[in-house]
């Protein structure tokens, strides 16, 4: 077989894949030729979409991301291609930059730092704790599950939300589903999504929800700009009704400079950083997650985080 990996590696990295591909060949190119892509049988990471058609004998993608959505979107890969994705690798550093920016937001170190840079030595009195807080996780997969886990060792009351009822997981106190969203939004102080880009959640936090949420509570978004309607955000901010936004993800990416998304004090913007290998971890979990799947894949066994192209989430 042959294999193409076109993520970033490092050389422990390219180690554990050539053991695990055996005797097969592996290629690794970041920025792969034409002629790499139409000779793949297993390609490991994101590769570009425009050059997907080229890949006639692609068996099997391995993504180097935990979204999936434009790979299993109808007509981008071949009939039998099996797709997984890197679910699982992302919740340490996800979860962790929620914190930080939840943190920052309650503790108001956002203006203080504003203060500094004028130096100003101002109060801007009282602030939150996730103590006693309820926290509303919208998406309680591997991410929502890690950002659940660090709430609950703080003392918040979490409520987890997925597509479909089930046990309640040690990282939660309640779950609901989607259709108990508006219910429970109107008990939450903290309010995370991390849902995927799905036409179910196209533009979904729109003033109606952005309404039903408690007022005071604090909004983060870690999944996909789409779901939110930035408009709307702007508004229940500057009017007060939410104490505040974090938001790693907007629509569109980059954000233009002109977004006044940028300027609506109250919102803070980090430029979808919390993922890919900023931390060193991620990478390497991502690295075992490929080794581990290869090695199954050529033994006929079950892989894991294959996607379900209907639904775009793995089976």
């Amino acid at each position: 077989m042959n294999i193409l990996v076109v993520m970033p590696v490092e050389a422990r990295h390219k180690k554990l894949l050539q053991e695990a591909a055996g005797g097969n060949a592996i290629v690794f190119s970041e920025q792969p030729t034409e002629a790499e892509i139409a000779g793949a049988e297993i390609i490991i990471g994101n590769p570009p979409l425009a050059k997907l058609p080229l890949a006639k004998k692609l068996r099997w993608l391995q993504l180097n991301s935990a979204g999936s959505d434009a790979y299993a979107a109808p007509g981008v890969l071949g009939a039998g291609v099996k797709l997984t994705n890197a679910t699982g690798a992302y919740g340490l550093a996800l979860s962790e930059h929620l914190l930080a920016q939840l943190l920052a937001m309650m503790k108001k170190l956002y203006p203080y730092y504003e203060h500094q840079q004028r130096g100003e030595w101002s109060d801007e009195g009282t602030v939150t704790s996730i103590e006693g807080a309820t926290a509303l996780i919208i998406g309680f997969g591997d991410i929502g599950r890690a950002f659940g886990k660090r709430l609950k060792a703080l003392g918040a009351h979490v409520i987890g939300i997925r597509r479909r009822p089930g046990a309640v997981p040690p990282e939660a106190d309640e779950m609901g589903t989607m259709e108990e969203l508006e219910t429970l939004l109107c008990r939450a102080d903290i309010v995370a999504s991390s849902l995927p880009e799905m036409p179910s959640t196209h533009h979904l936090y729109d003033a109606r929800l952005f309404g039903a949420m408690k007022k005071g509570a604090y909004f983060l978004n870690i999944g996909r700009g789409t779901a939110v309607v930035q408009a709307d955000l702007m508004e229940a901010v500057k009017s007060g009704h939410l104490a505040g936004a974090a938001l790693d993800v907007t629509e569109p990416e980059p954000l233009p400079k002109d977004s006044p998304l940028w300027h609506t004090r109250g919102i803070y913007i980090t430029p979808h950083i919390s993922g890919n290998y900023h931390l060193p971890a991620t990478h390497d979990k991502i690295i075992g997650i490929a080794a581990e799947n290869l090695r199954a894949f050529q033994a006929g066994e079950p892989l894991r985080n294959e996607v379900d192209f209907a639904t775009g989430y793995r089976k």
